[in-house]
């Protein structure tokens, strides 16, 4: 057994058989729904990885501004270089995790397992986010539990529907 599956076997048994249960109502808005949410949550996803690229590099042009202006003026560095591995490895982050959310959208629409696993994937790469903010200049404890409890709330809903995901048909047998 993976390690992932492990995982899922493990968070399955935590939200779906010690958790409250969703109404069936509801289950079945969610499954109606998620693809579409989904959807809407990887545009959001790239769109704010590309936001960050921009206000980093808009934050480094200032920074350099500033550096070269105190040289003129005989002084020393103002500020380091605002574009470190951490801010570039959080962006690719977020970027994965939309593009994922993307690529989810079919598979959810058709209800398949695949579809669900890589949702699954999607937040689990969201837990990774919180870690590498926490690592960089511009995050904090904070970010790593908001990522935290984002995703345990997304595996909640996740799991509540997770019967609903069949496996994907099987190729039909050559007559």
């Amino acid at each position: 057994m993976s390690a992932l599956q492990s995982l899922e076997n493990s968070l399955n048994d935590v939200f779906v058989k010690k958790a409250p249960a969703l109404p069936a109502n509801g289950k079945k808005a969610l499954v109606e729904y998620l693809p579409w949410i989904n959807l809407l949550f990887g545009v959001l996803a790239i769109y704010t990885a590309y936001v960050l690229w921009h206000w980093a590099h808009l934050v480094n042009g200032l920074v350099n501004f500033a550096n070269s202006l105190s040289a003129a003026y005989g002084g020393t560095p103002v500020v380091a270089n605002r574009l470190t591995v951490t801010v570039w490895l959080s962006m690719g982050v977020m970027a994965a995790q939309g593009l994922i959310y993307l690529a989810a959208f079919s598979g959810l629409r058709a209800r398949k397992k695949s579809g669900w696993n890589l949702l699954f994937y999607g937040l689990l790469l969201n837990v990774v986010y919180g870690v590498v903010v926490l690592f960089s200049s511009y995050g904090s404890a904070g970010n790593l539990v908001a990522a935290v409890v984002e995703s345990a709330i997304g595996f909640y809903l996740l799991f509540q529907v997770r019967s609903s995901y069949g496996k994907a048909p099987a190729a039909a047998p050559k007559a």
